[in-house]
């Protein structure tokens, strides 16, 4: 017997039913979209997902993971896929970026559950010679009146300039291509502050970083580099305004750099020196029967061209590891939330932050590491003058 068209127009119901549902689905995800954007744009700025965010999720992806990806589209990516590494595992990377929780490294999940375990949450770039998450730099960040505290304070030795290096054939003449500023310029050195042995005490308006500095400046003359030291007592500055010292002490030596960069265009170096505040068995090493200070290059990963200050810590390091092995701890990238991750370093793309010895180091420790630095900064400025006078010669 012949069943009626009952069935097929059930059938045609059915469809129309589901077409109108893909239609609806359509239209609803159109108007979704526009008012998601609507919402993304009208928000406050510092709530908007910005291109330094994304670059930061991103960071969580290895470069073998987009070598991964870009193979699936073109087999020619597999030749330059590291034959010991393992095939893509999309769901990890998945996991990963939705979480923020990278499987390999425990700190992820627990930096953001225990107290105090998120200072191991640091990336280190390059690790020099002993160099682990477990000595990595700390700095003391005392309320402003502790750095203020007058204390008692022993002069520090002279270096003896009679011995200085060879003439140098070139020269910068008058022009100061450096410029040396100290951001926490009250950081003293325990070994001349007889009342305390406290590191969250060291601090001094006279004996402290600033010493150092001026010798560095000193000994980039010698090597024919033209270099500026900046004396302003930014604890002073924050004193006055009643500014925080731990939150509010980049903001206030910005402004320091920012006038001296449009004061002097000659500038293209920007170093701002630091002690650390770990203890010497970690700050000091001994090369050929001379005590040095270790250094410590420290990136801001909160900025956004970072890579820029990290290839020239890149470039310096790799020269100190030829010249004094071991005397560069390395170079570590620092930033998140609760903490100043740019220090500064956004106002050129040769901005450095450098951890110069620690608590316990002496000025002629301190003195010798300037010293090379010198010697190894010059080598690196004038072979990169050779090379850009090429290259202008070549166009």
């Amino acid at each position: 017997m012949r069943r009626p068209n009952r069935f097929q127009k059930r059938v045609y119901l059915f469809s129309k039913h589901k077409l109108l549902m893909i239609i609806s689905g359509f239209v609803a995800a159109f108007f979704a979209m526009f008012i998601l954007v609507g919402i993304l744009t009208s928000i406050d700025p510092n709530y908007r997902v910005a291109s330094n965010t994304v670059k930061k999720w991103t960071n969580n992806v290895t470069e073998v993971h987009f070598l991964s990806l870009m193979m699936m589209e073109n087999r020619m990516f597999k030749e330059a896929l590291p034959e010991d590494q393992p095939p893509i595992d999309l769901w990890k990377v998945i996991f990963e970026l939705g979480t923020n929780v990278r499987m390999h490294d425990v700190r992820s999940l627990l930096g953001r559950e225990l107290p105090g375990f998120e200072m191991y949450d640091r990336q280190i770039l390059i690790a020099g010679e002993g160099t682990d998450y477990t000595n990595l730099t700390v700095e003391s960040t005392p309320p402003l009146d502790i750095v203020l505290e007058e204390r008692e304070a022993t002069p520090p030795e002279e270096k003896d300039e009679e011995k200085s290096v060879e003439k140098q054939e070139k020269t910068t003449g008058d022009r100061n291509v450096v410029f040396i500023y100290n951001t926490h310029n009250r950081e003293s050195f325990l070994p001349y502050l007889p009342g305390t042995n406290d590191p969250n005490d060291a601090f001094h308006p006279e004996v402290n970083i600033t010493n150092v500095s001026e010798q560095l400046a000193k000994d980039l003359n010698r090597y024919g580099i033209g270099a500026e030291v900046d004396n302003t007592d930014i604890g002073s500055i924050l004193n006055k305004r009643g500014w925080d010292y731990s939150s509010d002490s980049y903001k206030a030596s910005k402004e320091v750099v920012e006038a001296a960069l449009t004061n002097n265009k000659d500038v293209n170096f920007v170093f701002d020196l630091h002690r650390d505040s770990i203890r010497k068995d970690l700050t000091t090493i001994d090369i050929d029967g001379k005590s040095y200070a270790k250094i410590m290059f420290v990136i801001g990963g909160d900025n956004p061209n970072y890579e820029k200050n990290y290839a020239l810590a890149e470039k310096l390091h790799a020269l100190f590891d030829e010249k004094y092995l071991g005397l560069s701890r390395g170079v570590e990238m620092y930033g998140g939330a609760g903490r100043n991750g740019v220090y500064n370093q956004d106002i050129s793309e040769n901005a450095l932050t450098i951890e110069i010895g620690g608590v316990d180091n002496t000025m002629e420790e301190l003195y010798n590491t300037t010293e090379a630095f010198a010697e190894v900064f010059s080598e690196y400025y004038w072979n990169a003058e050779r090379v850009s006078g090429s290259n202008k010669e070549d166009k």
